[in-house]
């Protein structure tokens, strides 16, 4: 499939095979830019999730350094209907926690199979930028995607991967540094923490 056959990520998941991702290449993690999208949010952003956080596969925080919050598949749609596979930024709420942790933080968030892990199922991935001290499993979360980063890609190794991520969240804390972005950081959609 050709970058011009883009299609939904919901589209995709009606394909009897997943499409091959592009291998990661040094070429290509080179000319990655600081910065994703342009300076205003634009359709089909602002993209609101919700839903209870559910286990994944365990191997975000384990295997990769980056612990990410899975979300129901019936909570993805709004996103899988209108996006391709990738990177996405934007903000994330989780409910029922205390504190600064339950203040909306940044966030980078993979749509798609992993091609790395060779998954099976479409799922949504997101990782908070903030250190909360335990998982928040069965806890709702709020999320609000803003913009796109990079297509999903295939890796020759987990540290290559690791590197990605790495400058993913980056690219994502330099992209919502833009007043644009950053005002979506106090949108309604992110209920006030009750005590």
């Amino acid at each position: 499939m050709s970058q011009h056959d883009v299609h939904t990520a919901e589209e995709l998941q009606t394909l009897p095979e997943r499409p091959t991702a592009p291998l990661r290449t040094d070429t290509s993690r080179k000319a990655r830019p600081d910065i994703a999208g342009p300076d205003t949010v634009q359709p089909p952003y602002p993209i609101f999730l919700s839903g209870a956080v559910q286990r994944g596969f365990g191997r975000g925080g384990k295997d990769l350094g980056c612990p990410t919050a899975n979300l129901p598949d019936e909570s993805i749609s709004p996103m899988s209907s209108v996006c391709e596979t990738g990177v996405y930024f934007g903000f994330a709420q989780v409910s029922g926690v205390d504190g600064d942790e339950a203040k909306v933080h940044p966030m980078v968030m993979s749509l798609g199979w992993n091609p790395f892990y060779k998954n099976e199922r479409l799922t949504a991935e997101i990782h908070i930028m903030y250190d909360f001290s335990s998982d928040f499993y069965g806890h709702n979360m709020q999320a609000l995607v803003l913009g796109y980063i990079r297509p999903e890609l295939d890796y020759v190794s987990r540290e290559a991967l690791i590197e990605d991520i790495e400058t993913d969240k980056r690219v994502a804390l330099n992209s919502l540094a833009r007043p644009a972005y950053d005002k979506f950081a106090s949108d309604p959609h992110f209920h006030p923490h009750k005590l």
